[in-house]
């Protein structure tokens, strides 16, 4: 309560946590399905304690999403309360995203200033990527929030030389990583900094609340994976996206170095994921992927099957039919298939990029080059100024810059202050990040959330620090605030004037305009030796208060234009995936063939046939993806088999334990939808076979209802007794 109770009598922060509810919460009762991969797997966890332990995917807990349980634990408790929604999945990242605007008030205040507080809270809910990704159930928004709190804990436990507190800071990074993985890890430079500048003990004890914290850091991070990894392989889930069916594979590979690297393969059996940007379509061999019988699932996911409720009557292994390394492969859950366009697709003055390679009229989309298959540029150390991320995040680094000069430009051996520590500590969290995304082959625009802590808390401290100098007027020092607000408007005009087809052209030139008055107006009352100084801080305020207003207008438009909500991204281009990230036209669902992120909802039809014929069997059907089985599991209850995991390594099962599948009794039917699951991104075309070879063909005037054509697949009933 105490934590609550000061906060509470600010109400200019009050207004500012409303503001961060309202772009992070309204409308989000619109978004059905959401993210349909991770929705359809709290569906699934809702069914059974097996399904939630290990984040399944599917109701017999065949295949694990290819993320850490943690946010979908929380997501799956929020669904219990209020019901399975698009909303109450969503719920925990607004909520979470509010809690990080609130965190960094608290932390910036009590050696800033209220002022600079304020500021900081207001830039980072105004942080456009924040909104973007808050509005999903994605997981960064939660993550963001984790490390706040961490750091919270981290200033306090410094302050007071509490170890309880350190303990609990490197604990909740341990929780991050269960979150998502080595991304949390960003963030260990800072606070290993910040607790050796910081510390008010000697170096011994330093070196051993260090030495504890780091073992309660990897006891926690490696507690789920290490209990998950020593369970035989016949008792759960295949770890989703592994490819080697193991957590630490998961978590150091897929999820870790190949961020990093660019390559999206798994190192297991399958082709494992899309090639390095730059590979298109194609395999590693630059030849296109056999289709074996036809177009591959929308979703293109690899096939497989393992006995009811995660059990396996044999060993786990590349299945007959397996294709080597040549298919394509596939993305993770956030890749967002394959849009027709990504967000931000809108040419820049002719393909201008800082650093970077002209893109030949498109700012992403599916090229190798330049924007890469998601939109994030061409790698460099200009990239995130680039307008295919500058957007998301970057728009007040140049004030930042200034702000750390005129931070830093007081530092002395015998004047180190708590003030340049907690700088260093956030740089410490900014530089990293900045340097990893400039150069990564492998991640998403909203990954950049990373960046709005670091980012708003140094810019509220650095104008505390540049309006410090300004009022004194005592060195040169007391000059940059004019220019730094001067220097940011440019910027933001840069960000906003490729926009003016679409927004007009008084968002660029009024931001323009009010940055180059604002700087005007603080350097004439620099100059006026005379000035009164409640006016010239209200000057001031308002030179960094007109900085917010592009960002602002950003953070909204996921709620003006709508979002894809599996690769959320925030400006007026995030309209062009307003439908969901599938590969229909403009991003809207392919039909009833499923697909990454693409539904169409629940054949009535074919859910009475399936009620009606059911004659004990655990479970309705069997589907080839999760954009088929995500309406029936997370609009009916229903309990359904998904035959694939997001990505082509994965192996869950084989035909052997396909067979077992059915004669245990707990399945018959299987829709196979859009080619099933052969060629495309290394699915098993075998699997596909075995079905069709010992199924009925079921025909469609007796289920398929108004779905007609491919798209409505083929329904089969198998029964080997």
């Amino acid at each position: 309560m105490r934590l609550l109770k000061k906060p509470g009598s600010d109400v200019v922060l009050l207004c500012i946590l409303l503001l961060a509810a309202f772009l992070y919460g309204y409308g989000i009762w619109n978004d059905q399905y959401v993210n349909t991969y991770y929705t359809t797997a709290v569906g699934s966890m809702m069914q059974s304690f097996h399904n939630f332990f290990f984040a399944s995917l599917d109701s017999a807990g065949s295949v694990t999403v290819d993320k850490p349980p943690v946010t979908f634990w929380i997501q799956t408790v929020s669904a219990l309360i209020f019901g399975l929604h698009g909303w109450s999945v969503i719920l925990p990242q607004a909520l979470g995203g509010v809690g990080s605007v609130l965190l960094v008030y608290l932390m910036v205040k009590p050696t800033f200033g209220r002022t600079a507080a304020r500021l900081a809270a207001l830039a980072m809910a105004s942080t456009p990527v924040a909104a973007a990704v808050s509005r999903t159930n994605n997981i960064d928004a939660m993550l963001v929030f984790t490390l706040l709190l961490a750091a919270w804990f981290l200033f306090k436990g410094t302050k007071t030389n509490r170890i309880g507190s350190l303990l609990a800071a490197f604990g909740l990074i341990g929780v991050a990583f269960n979150e998502k993985m080595l991304q949390a890890y960003m963030v260990l430079p800072a606070f290993y900094l910040f607790y050796i500048l910081a510390g008010k003990v000697n170096w011994k004890k330093k070196t051993g609340v260090l030495a504890a914290c780091t073992a309660v850091l990897l006891a926690v991070s490696l507690s789920w994976a290490v209990i998950v990894d020593s369970i035989p392989a016949s008792k759960r889930p295949y770890m989703g996206s592994s490819g080697t069916n193991s957590v630490l594979n998961l978590a150091f590979g897929y999820n870790g170095v190949s961020r990093l690297t660019g390559d999206r393969s798994t190192g297991g059996g399958g082709s494992g994921g899309m090639p390095p940007n730059g590979g298109g379509m194609f395999g590693s061999g630059g030849e296109m992927p056999a289709m074996n019988g036809g177009m591959p699932a929308l979703n293109g996911e690899m096939p497989g099957m393992n006995g009811a409720d995660g059990e396996r009557s044999d060993g786990r292994g590349t299945p007959p039919g397996q294709t080597d390394g040549s298919a394509t492969g596939g993305q993770s859950s956030e890749d967002g298939g394959m849009p027709g366009q990504a967000p931000g697709s809108q040419t820049d003055d002719g393909g201008r990029q800082f650093g970077g390679d002209v893109f030949q009229g498109n700012r992403g989309g599916m090229n190798g080059g330049g924007g890469g298959m998601f939109n994030t540029g061409t790698a460099g150390p200009l990239r995130l100024f680039q307008s295919a991320l500058s957007g998301q995040a970057s728009w007040l680094l140049p004030f930042v810059l200034f702000g750390c000069i005129g931070i830093f430009a007081s530092l002395r051996r015998t004047n180190f202050t708590q003030k340049h520590k907690e700088a260093l500590f956030w740089l410490a969290w900014l530089v990293p990040v900045m340097g990893f995304f400039s150069i990564a082959g492998f991640f998403h625009q909203y990954y950049l959330i990373m960046m709005a802590p670091p980012i708003a808390a140094l810019a509220g401290a650095g104008w505390s620090q540049l309006w410090s100098y300004y009022k004194e007027r005592s060195t040169w020092l007391s000059w940059l605030l004019p220019p730094a607000v001067l220097t940011t408007a440019v910027f933001e005009w840069y960000i906003i004037h490729p926009y003016d087809d679409t927004i007009g052209k008084g968002w660029a030139i009024g931001v323009l305009a009010a940055g180059m008055i604002a700087a005007l107006l603080l350097l004439i009352l620099r100059i006026v030796k005379d000035n009164k100084k409640p006016f010239a801080q209200a000057a001031a305020i308002a030179g960094l208060l007109v900085l917010l207003i592009g960002p602002l207008y950003w953070a909204f438009t996921p709620i003006t234009y709508g979002l894809n909500s599996m690769t959320p991204a925030a400006g007026p281009d995030s309209s062009e995936s307003r439908g969901g990230g599938g590969m229909g036209p403009d991003g809207a669902g392919a039909g009833g063939g499923g697909g990454r992120n693409s539904t169409s909802g629940v054949n009535e039809t074919l859910l009475a046939y399936l009620k009606e014929h059911n004659t004990g069997e655990k479970y309705l059907f069997a589907a080839m993806d999760y954009g088929t089985a995500g309406p029936y599991i997370i609009d009916e209850g229903e309990s359904v088999v998904i035959l694939n995991g997001f990505n082509s390594s994965d192996v869950p099962y084989t035909t052997d334990t396909l067979k077992a599948l059915v004669e245990s009794g707990k399945v018959k039917y299987f829709l196979v939808t859009s080619g099933g699951m052969g060629g495309g991104r290394g699915g098993n075309s075998e699997i596909t076979s075995w079905i069709t070879e010992n199924g009925t063909e079921v025909p469609s005037a007796d289920w398929q209802g108004t779905v007609t054509g491919s798209n409505g697949g083929t329904l089969y009933e198998i029964t080997l007794n």
